[in-house]
C-alpha cells in the first residue's frame, strides 16, 4: 500500500540536531505507513548519515555528490519518495505526533488545501513568527525593518508581515508558511513543479526564498496556503545555518528580491524591477543597521 506520508528532510551541518529531529517521527498514520529520507547536503562529512541510521534505522539517508541546497534536496527527496502527501520539514525540528496526524487528516480531508503548517514553536516557547505570514507589500516590509510591527504587534495596519494581530491558537488562510514545516498532497505539489514533475521547489533558488516562490505558485493554482495554530511542532529555529550571521541576512533579503522580480514582474519591465531593487535593497540596510544599533545579531528578515 503506498505510503500515506512521506517526509523529506534536508539537511546540512546537522549532526547536533538530526537525531531528535528523526526519532520523532511516527512510523504509520490511520494504519498506513510513513516513510521518511533525509538529504544530507553535507555529503557524509559531519557524520549526518551515521546519526540517522543508529537514531531511526527505518529512515533513508541521500548523499548527493555536492551540495544541492534547500530546493534541489527537497525535489531529490520528492522524487525519491511515494506518500499520498508529502511533508518538507526542517532538520532541527521535533515533531509531535498528533500534531502531524491533525494535519495530514485536514489536508486528505480537504482538497482545496494546498500546504498547511502548524504553530512552530521555538525552543523558548515562543512562537516561531514565520510559520504564518502574508505575501509582504512594500508597506509591510517596511513596517517590519522600521520596528512598528514589534512595537505594535497587535495592530493590523503594521503587523501584516507576521500576521501577529491574529490568534495563535487559531486556524486560518494566510500568504506564506515556513520552508521548515510545508505539508501537501502530492498530486497537487506535481501540479505546480516547474519545469518538471518532482521539481516542486524552484532550483534557481539556493537557499532562500524557495518556500515563498513555492506558496505563490499554490495559491496562483488555487490552493489555500493554510495555518493551523490549534497543534504545534517544536522548531529549533537557525541551527543549521546561523553560523555565517551577515551572510544569511543578507542572503534572504536577495532572495525575497528575486522572488518578487518573478512574480510580480512578468513582464520584465525595468522600472518595476529598480522599484523593487531598491525597496528591498533599503529594507535589508534598515534592517541590519537596527540589528547593529541593538547591538546584537538578530535580524529576521523572514
Amino acid at each position: 500500500m503506498t505510503p500515506v506520508l512521506s517526509i523529506v528532510v534536508v539537511a546540512y551541518r546537522s549532526r547536533e540536531e538530526i537525531g531528535a529531529c528523526v526519532r520523532s517521527l511516527p512510523r504509520e498514520i490511520d494504519g498506513r505507513a510513513v516513510e521518511a529520507v533525509v538529504v544530507d547536503n553535507s555529503l557524509g562529512s559531519d557524520g549526518t548519515p551515521e546519526v540517522v541510521r543508529r537514531e531511526a534505522s527505518h529512515v533513508r539517508c541521500l548523499v548527493p555528490e555536492e551540495n544541492l541546497g534547500f530546493g534541489r534536496g527537497n525535489n531529490l527527496g520528492f522524487a525519491a519518495t511515494s506518500g499520498e502527501c508529502v511533508l518538507f520539514l526542517n532538520p532541527d525540528t521535533v515533531c509531535d505526533a498528533a500534531a502531524l496526524e491533525h494535519c495530514v487528516r485536514r489536508v486528505r480531508r480537504e482538497p482545496e488545501i494546498g500546504l498547511i503548517s502548524p504553530r512552530l514553536v521555538m525552543a523558548d516557547e515562543r512562537m516561531d513568527l514565520a510559520c504564518r505570514r502574508s505575501i509582504p507589500t512594500a508597506w509591510d516590509g517596511f513596517c517590519r525593518a522600521a520596528g512598528l510591527a514589534a512595537t505594535f504587534p497587535r495592530t493590523k495596519l503594521f503587523s501584516g508581515y507576521n500576521l501577529t494581530h491574529l490568534p495563535e491558537r487559531g486556524s486560518y488562510d494566510v500568504g506564506a508558511i515556513n520552508g521548515a514545516f510545508m505539508l501537501g498532497r502530492r498530486a497537487f505539489l506535481e501540479s505546480v513543479a516547474e519545469p518538471r514533475p518532482h521539481a516542486v521547489f524552484d532550483e534557481r533558488f539556493f537557499m532562500y526564498g524557495d518556500d515563498l516562490d513555492l506558496c505563490i505558485r499554490v495559491r496562483k493554482a488555487g490552493g489555500r496556503i493554510v495555518y493551523d495554530g490549534t497543534v504545534e511542532i517544536t522548531h529549533l529555529k537557525g541551527m543549521s545555518v546561523g553560523r555565517d550571521f551577515e551572510r544569511m541576512s543578507r542572503a534572504i533579503f536577495d532572495a525575497n528580491r528575486d522572488v518578487y522580480l518573478k512574480h510580480f514582474n512578468p513582464r520584465g519591465s525595468r522600472l518595476t524591477a529598480w522599484r523593487y531593487r531598491v525597496m528591498f535593497g533599503l529594507w535589508k540596510r534598515v534592517a541590519l543597521l537596527r540589528a547593529s544599533l541593538r547591538g546584537h545579531r538578530r535580524v529576521r528578515p523572514v
